[in-house]
């Protein structure tokens, strides 16, 4: 993948004008990730954006309306690249069990691309992912939100793991659920790990969270698992 170039397309209904077509609008990308890695999302605001890439603030509100669409912008990124690295490393493979596999594995390690296809911190990113991203979705917008597409590169993903998911058992009942739980789950684990260790078994073997996620999904997508009823 290394000799690749690939342009990361994030939903036209999160931003007033492309940040990733201008240096600015780069700059405001980037040297947001530093700032609310330093100062967490709720000190975050636009005109410390502003101090830090040396603009107005009034030139980031010509990208972004709000914070809070930047955040979705930064997070929709990442996954529509987790998404592209997963359909990369699964294309072409002849049996389903190992592709599930591949797709957990992939899902589990950093975030890497093709050098001249980001301007961003990838490691940094997804940090943010980690720590912010379910505060783009906990608010009291979530609904007329989803209905304008801004959970699209989100939903993506889950809909490719369901897809790998079906495909190794065609009655499975339950694949988004199964998809949703392993990305979020993989996600809030390195956030237990660290910050609530007593929440986790995760410790510095780094294939802790690969293994566990690959054993649930073996064993739950079973031909001949059954229904538990209370």
């Amino acid at each position: 993948m290394e000799n690749l170039s690939i342009h990361i397309q994030v939903s036209s209904e999160l931003f007033l004008k492309n940040p990733a077509d201008s240096k600015l609008g780069q700059s405001i990308l980037s040297k947001s990730l530093v700032l609310i890695d330093q100062l967490g999302f709720e000190a975050f605001t636009f005109k410390k954006l502003g101090e830090k890439i040396g603009s107005p603030e009034s030139s980031i509100y010509r990208y972004f309306k709000s914070k809070h669409t930047l955040l979705l912008y930064l997070t929709s990124w990442y996954w529509s690249a987790l998404e592209y690295q997963l359909a990369f490393e699964t294309a072409n493979q002849t049996s389903e069990i190992k592709t599930l596999k591949i797709a957990i594995k992939s899902l589990s390690k950093p975030l890497i691309l093709p050098k001249n296809s980001s301007f961003l911190n990838e490691e940094l990113l997804c940090k943010i992912v980690i720590t912010e991203f379910i505060k783009t979705y906990h608010t009291k917008a979530i609904d007329n939100e989803n209905k304008m597409g801004y959970f699209k590169a989100y939903k993506q993903l889950v809909e490719r793991l369901s897809a790998i998911i079906l495909n190794v058992n065609q009655s499975f009942k339950y694949p988004h659920m199964l998809a949703s739980t392993i990305i979020e789950g993989m996600h809030e684990q390195r956030f237990f790990a660290s910050h609530l260790p007593s929440l986790t078994d995760v410790s510095a073997e780094s294939k802790i969270v690969e293994n566990f996620y690959v054993d649930m999904a073996l064993k739950m997508t079973q031909k001949n698992s059954v229904d538990i009823k209370i």
